[in-house]
């Protein structure tokens, strides 16, 4: 007659809390492998949610080129052979000063596209960006950002405020917020491409900003575009890059680490396994005995399958749960001690925990089989 589950359960327990070496010394193996896989999946949590923090404060993700003496017509080129581009904008820095009334500011100036604003993400916080009339009736009029605004006008409301850029008089439409920056910078001052091209009788500029749709395609639209510039631009120099080149180095070489990593935690949840194998075997060997007078007396080879699964399962439990427990303890200590962001991510919790209840149960499968096989006979004269 086949035992019920509450019943197989306390058997087992019994069996493992009469042999607290053999159960200590699995205990270890699993603990071991499961806090190596978790603490690896926490450094790539906490490395990722950084980087997070990192493109938050910047603008977003875009692929740039510099390149002297582009025309409209470069972009339209460039423009019809991509797809998952979110906007393209371009930029001309020039030179000059900026006055508002007797106060003189230390200014970035640039001739902007309509779409820059959409390219680089830079939010409008008073007053109203670019439009298509601003372009085609060219207006004389300006964005800047708050540094410049502080500049100039301290408390007084920049909007419909009129300064003068090398002598000619912009009206001021929009205000953009500060990017995070931790020094000293020059403000900002945009006015729009085609009165800048009307004033100087030039439809040249030197910078090209794409922004993909999706991050997870700009390293690849970094390679289409710089393609595409050689082939407009051959023999000739120019640069293509992100500005997030160095985000980029760092998830590679986080990659690379975190798949090493992994491969020593799999390796240690390997090591348990067999560690695991090893002792079910001797186990096995050790109660022939008490497996030859289970099965005299009625108990199922599924009986004696399960008890041994069952045990190697719990071992892998409790070994799996401390380890989780551990590094969860641990990265909880090193996060406030460095000001990391960190937040337990059970998705991670329970694949640490699967691994080791796949790992154990597996380990657990042969010897168990083994056990179940015993001639009752032959097992109750050992």
């Amino acid at each position: 007659m086949s035992l019920s589950l509450p019943h197989l359960i306390l058997i087992t327990w019994n069996s493992l809390w009469r042999n607290p070496l053999r159960s200590g010394l699995t205990l270890v193996g699993v603990f071991m492998g499961v806090f190596a896989v978790d603490a690896t999946l926490k450094v790539g949590t906490i490395s990722r949610a950084i980087m997070e923090q990192e493109l938050a404060q910047r603008e977003p993700p875009r692929v740039e080129i510099w390149k002297g003496g582009m025309t409209p017509e470069d972009v339209a080129f460039i423009e019809q052979r991509l797809k998952g581009v979110e906007a393209i904008g371009t930029r001309q820095f020039i030179g000059g000063e900026v006055f508002f009334e007797d106060k003189q500011a230390n200014a970035q100036l640039a001739a902007v596209s309509e779409d820059l604003l959409s390219t680089t993400g830079r939010r409008i916080v008073q007053g109203r960006a670019f439009t298509t009339n601003d372009f085609t009736e060219f207006r004389s009029v300006a964005i800047i950002d708050e540094f410049m605004a502080e500049q100039l006008f301290k408390d007084r409301d920049p909007i419909n405020q009129r300064l003068y850029i090398n002598g000619r008089p912009y009206i001021i439409i929009g205000m953009l917020a500060n990017l995070p920056d931790s020094g000293e910078r020059e403000g900002l001052v945009l006015i729009p491409s085609m009165l800048y091209f009307a004033l100087t009788g030039s439809r040249r500029f030197h910078n090209l900003l794409i922004r993909p749709q999706n991050i997870e395609e700009l390293e690849k639209l970094e390679k289409q575009i710089n393609a595409l510039v050689e082939q407009r631009f051959p023999q000739q120099w120019f640069w293509v890059g992100t500005n997030i080149d160095e985000i980029l180095e760092q998830q590679a070489t986080l990659k690379l680490a975190s798949q090493g990593l992994a491969l020593v935690g799999l390796i240690a949840l390997f090591v348990g396994g067999v560690g695991i194998a090893n002792i079910s075997i001797a186990s096995v060997m050790e109660r022939t005995a008490e497996i030859g007078l289970r099965l005299a007396i009625g108990a199922t080879e599924r009986d004696i399958l399960c008890q041994f699964i069952l045990e190697a399962t719990l071992l892998s439990l409790v070994g799996g749960v401390m380890a989780i427990i551990t590094v969860h303890g641990l990265t909880l200590i090193v996060a406030d001690q460095f000001n990391l962001p960190y937040r337990f991510d059970p998705q991670v919790a329970g694949f640490s925990l699967t691994a080791a209840l796949v790992v154990g149960m597996s380990a657990g499968f042969f010897p168990a089989w083994q056990a179940s096989q015993l001639d009752p006979v032959k097992a109750l004269r050992a």
